[in-house]
């Protein structure tokens, strides 16, 4: 991803990674993996939402086996929210 303006924020783990067949769908309101009661599948959608309509940036994900990385980018100024972030 090119951040040039923007702050550019990874958070990494180590884990099992995000299945393909559930990639598309992890931002979705209430999508979860977890059993019932155990989680409202609001967090990455809430994340988003924050990102991308308060503060103009965007997150996106890279996953497999072993390793998942989502970033963040930001922009730094009022001005350069302006500008669209190349994908």
């Amino acid at each position: 991803m090119h951040c040039d303006r923007f702050a550019h924020i990874d958070i990494i783990d180590s884990g099992s990674g995000i299945p393909p067949e559930i990639q598309t769908r992890i931002f979705e309101p209430f999508f979860t993996t977890k059993s019932v009661g155990r989680g409202s599948g609001l967090g990455l959608e809430t994340v988003r939402r924050i990102v991308e309509n308060r503060h103009h940036g965007m997150l996106s994900f890279e996953s497999h086996s072993g390793r998942t990385c989502f970033t963040i980018c930001l922009p730094l100024t009022k001005e350069d929210s302006r500008y669209s972030l190349a994908k």
